[in-house]
């Protein structure tokens, strides 16, 4: 009952404002729409995912996609971050040893459009992604070997209002660490022109005692995009978010994003039935596997 009452307590508050667009950064839920084909678009952000445990921070990060072909989406990100182990026994064997910061894993992934929007179904794609082994994982900066994240995404646009939601899997072939399940629903809206909110509730399986998510947890996430009044394909991206069941954790998420294409027509229409930018994610990948973001 507190899960539905605090979400309803956001969606009214999105609900008294006069258009929603895209996801996927600042949000941990991501979309379905690929970049359109030879559009691009970078980030440079920054964020944090804690818990008592531990508090892993992501930043600065670089990322780029790019629309490589008609619905599909080539995907990078090279992070810097930090881990900041608690070192407290009450959460042990986690939480434990030296802080550290350095390059992060690495980041590739290939989003492609399944189904395209209809009036009565919605989008349906994948967005698989390759986490590589670039951090050190002697200082617990990276997991050390290849690990993976396997979700579906929907969306579906109705009126001013978009949504989308989706599951996957997180599969981590390393000792300490091990799969777990994620999924979430976002609901976005458009103020005006230059101001976009929007609200989530995500949630993951526990992560293993080598992250900072050592348990499930279940989050609420708001948050939203400025547009820059003189450059529209410009937009500073932020969210804050927070458990309400679980293990008690604090996410944040705050960037630049820049977008353009080769027919020079400004920032793609993200949330148009027929083709949206994803604004792709995540902070840490959006799903945050800690200590290898």
């Amino acid at each position: 009952m507190r899960i539905f009452l605090s979400l309803f307590v956001l969606l009214a508050a999105l609900l008294v404002a006069p258009r929603l667009q895209a996801q996927g950064p600042p949000f941990q839920v991501d979309d379905p729409v690929p970049v359109d084909f030879e559009h691009y678009e970078f980030y440079v952000f920054g964020g944090v995912d804690g818990t008592p445990a531990e508090v892993d921070s992501t930043g600065p990060a670089f990322e780029f996609n790019w629309g490589a072909a008609p619905r599909v989406q080539l995907h990078v990100i090279l992070p810097w971050g930090g881990i900041f182990p608690s070192n407290n026994p009450v959460y042990l064997p986690g939480g434990v040893g030296p802080s550290a910061f350095g390059l992060t894993d690495m980041e590739l992934g290939v989003k492609l459009a399944i189904f395209k929007e209809t009036k009565v179904t919605p989008q349906i794609g994948t967005f698989t992604m390759f986490e590589m082994p670039t951090g050190n994982y002697d200082r617990g900066l990276g997991v050390g070997k290849v690990w993976y994240k396997l979700p579906v995404w929907l969306q579906k646009n109705e009126g001013k209002w978009l949504f989308d939601g989706g599951a996957g899997e997180t599969v981590v072939p390393q000792t300490g660490y091990h799969n777990f399940p994620y999924g979430g629903f976002l609901v976005k809206r458009e103020l005006n022109e230059r101001l976009e909110l929007a609200a989530e509730v995500f949630s993951h399986g526990a992560e293993g005692f080598a992250a900072a998510q050592t348990q499930k947890s279940t989050m609420i996430d708001a948050g939203g995009y400025w547009h820059l009044k003189k450059k529209p394909d410009t937009e500073f991206l932020f969210a804050y978010g927070h458990s309400i069941t679980g293990q008690t954790e604090n996410y944040a998420y705050a960037g630049l994003y820049w977008t353009w294409g080769k027919d020079d027509k400004g920032p793609d229409d993200k949330d148009s039935p027929d083709k949206k930018a994803s604004l792709k994610d995540a902070m840490f990948s959006r799903q945050s596997l800690k200590r290898g973001f």
